[in-house]
Order: structure tokens, then sequence, then C-alpha cells
């Protein structure tokens, strides 16, 4: 229908301008000494077709002078074409594992100038991946000079490649200026996590951990496993040096204190020290929250505490566990300890009659000696070397 409309109109315009152009209008052209006369039809068209003359010959000239520029468009497009599939098929080879492949595609990207800094990061890790460390650090150079608005990828996969060298402190150094401009993505500080632990930065791995659980990044149990870790290997450095212990322990949360893995090295470090005072303190603080064999044994091995104190606090536990041979082992020892020698001989032989063990027996025999009934002390003896035999023939 609007087609119709269109001839309709165009007739109806073509009927109107032949009724106003009939008559005898005519137009003078003079240019002396000549004269040219012609009727207003015919010069209405020659000026129509010096129009449309002129337009086509003003775009034909147009369109020569512009042609290089042209040509030059159409050359770039081209470049860009193939710039871009050399960057997809360098994925899609990183991907299928082929990285000789991408080192080649990616230099076909970078020639053509398509996401210089993507097609740099994509072939160092190509790089990294086939263990070309030197081509790796080119292809990062190249990324860095590229393109600056890059700068944040191009440190968080340098830190990653560096990590995977095991090269923690350059890994750590490179997160360091990516963390320095603001940006903490949970994956850069994971990376961060891994590099202290490598490192043995204790205190850090500790904070970062319950930064990265407060985040929702790290499950409990993974929390757990990771600062129980750093925990006991940050003792074991401070075995050494008192005071610094002592602080840290106070400085630890309540919960990480009381969980027996923690509780039993920070015992062996204050043992260690000569402070038997704070490894027995703790370890009871740790046992009336989780009963532990390991806390137990080392409860009894604690030296220069009050041994008559433990020794009311191990009747109380054991009003709780009567049926725990460990326990009334180590009453039994630190009966000894004090020369209870009935109450220490009424432990022993209660932890043997629920369990026989050859500490038991030896801890017996000892007790027989120190009161002067041999007989008894070699007949422990020889039932703590056959429990032992027995053991080694199994």
């Amino acid at each position: 229908m609007r087609g119709l409309l269109w001839v309709v109109g165009v007739f109806a315009a073509a009927v109107a301008l032949s009724l106003a152009l009939q008559g005898d209008a005519y137009v003078l052209v003079t240019l002396p000494p000549w004269r040219l006369e012609v009727s207003l039809v015919f010069a209405l068209l020659v000026l129509l077709a010096a129009f449309v003359a002129g337009y086509f010959v003003v775009r034909f000239a147009a369109h020569a002078i512009s042609l290089p520029s042209h040509v030059r468009a159409f050359r770039q497009c081209q470049r860009e074409t193939r710039a871009r599939k050399s960057l997809i098929d360098a994925m899609q080879a990183q991907l299928e594992g082929r990285y000789a492949r991408v080192d080649k595609l990616a230099g076909d990207a970078w020639e053509h100038g398509a996401s210089r800094a993507l097609a740099c990061l994509i072939a160092a890790r190509a790089a990294n991946r086939r263990r070309d460390y030197k081509r790796r650090d080119e292809w990062l150079e190249r990324a860095r000079v590229a393109e600056p608005e890059w700068r944040n990828a191009r440190l968080a996969l340098e830190a990653e490649l560096l990590a995977d060298e095991r090269r923690f402190d350059d890994a750590k150094r490179a997160l360091g200026e990516l963390h320095a401009g603001g940006l903490r993505h949970l994956s850069s500080q994971q990376l961060l996590l891994r590099c202290e632990q490598a490192l043995g930065n204790w205190e850090e791995v500790i904070r970062l951990a319950q930064q990265l659980a407060k985040r929702g990044a790290l499950a409990p149990e993974a929390l757990e496993s990771i600062v129980s870790g750093a925990c006991i290997a940050h003792i074991g450095r401070l075995s050494s040096d008192l005071t610094r212990l002592a602080q840290f322990w106070k400085n630890l949360p309540a919960a990480q204190r009381l969980q027996p893995r923690i509780a039993a090295a920070a015992a062996r470090a204050f043992m260690q020290l000569g402070d038997g005072g704070s490894a027995h303190r703790l370890i009871e603080d740790a046992l009336d929250s989780v009963w532990e064999e390991e806390l137990v044994r080392l409860y009894g091995e604690c030296r220069g505490a009050d041994t008559l104190l433990r020794i009311e606090r191990g009747e109380r536990w054991l009003s709780s566990h009567p049926q725990d041979a460990l326990l009334l082992l180590v009453l039994g020892g630190l009966c000894v300890e004090c020369k209870l020698w009935g109450k220490a001989q009424s432990y022993l032989e209660a932890s043997l009659a629920i369990r026989r063990t050859r500490a038991a027996h030896i801890a017996l025999a000892g007790l027989f000696d120190a009161i002067g009934r041999v007989n008894e002390a070699d007949r422990e003896y020889r039932a703590s070397a056959e429990i032992e035999l027995g053991s080694e023939s199994h």
C-alpha cells in the first residue's frame, strides 16, 4: 500500500510540474557579443543535468582522494581480524595443553597488535608450564610496557607463576605491589597465604587465614588445620625463648589454646624451657575442654610444678574417667614422686587391671625397687620384657 501511494504521489507531482511549466516563458542568457534564448523548461532540465553531473564528479574526486585511507582502514581491519583469530586460537591451545603452539599464536597476535597485554599473559602462562622461565619473563616484561591498564592482571599472574616456581619472596613482592594499589581479591589473599606458609611466617599465616575465614574463603575445617599447623610450627620456633613463647601463648585466642595438638606442642615447649607450671596449667585447661591421651601423658611428665596439686586435679578427673588406664598410670607416677607408696601402688595396679602396658609394669617395678621389694620388682620387669617381646614378634 505504501509503494502504491508513492507511485501516485510521483505521478501527481509530475502532472503538477508539467502544468506549471506550460506557457511562453523563456530564459535569456547574454554574454556580449553572444545572446542565447531558450525555453524555461529546457533551461531547468539543463540546470538539473548540470547539478547531477557536478554531484557525481565531486563524489568521484572525493572518493579518489580518500582511497588511500580506505585501503589503509581495510588492511587494518584485516590485521585485527587475523590478530583476534590468533588470540582465540592461542587461548584454545592453552586449554588443550599445546603450549609451544600458544607461544607462536600469541606472537602473531602481538605482531598484529590485538590485545597485546592479554596475548603476553597467555604466552607467559604457557611458557611457565613448559618451565621456560626465561621466555616467561620476556613475555611478562612485554606485558608491562604494552598496556598499563593491564597492570593488576600482570602482577596477579606474575605472583602466581613465581609461586609455582617456588620463588615465594618474589611472588610476595609482586603481591605487595598489587595490594599497594588497594586491590585485595580473595585469590591474591589466598596466594599470599601460600607464600607466607612456604616462608614460615606463621603469625602472618594465622592472621591471613582468619581474614579469609571471615570472608568465607576458607571452610572451618581448613581454617582449623592451617591455624593449628601454623601455631605448632611457630611454637617450635619459639621453644628457645620463654618470654616470646609466653607472650604468643597469651595473645592466642582461647579457642585455639584449647585445641589438643596446639596445647600439647606448647606444653612440650614450656617443659623444654623449664617452665613446668605453665605447662601443667595449660594442659589442665585443655583437658577440661577436650579429653586427649597425649595431654594426659604430658601432664605426668611436667617437672617443676606442684605435684600434690596435680594429684588432686588428676583425682577429680578420675571421677569422670574411672576406667582410663593412662590417667591411673599418670596418677601412680605422681604419687611415686611424692613417695605416697601405697596410693601409687594402688593406682598402678588399677591401671594394669584395665590395660597391661609396658610403662605401667616398669613404673610398678620402680616403685617396688624404691621400697625394697626386690622380688616383686623383678617380676614386673620380666612382665614388661614379655610385653616388649610380644610387640616385636607382632
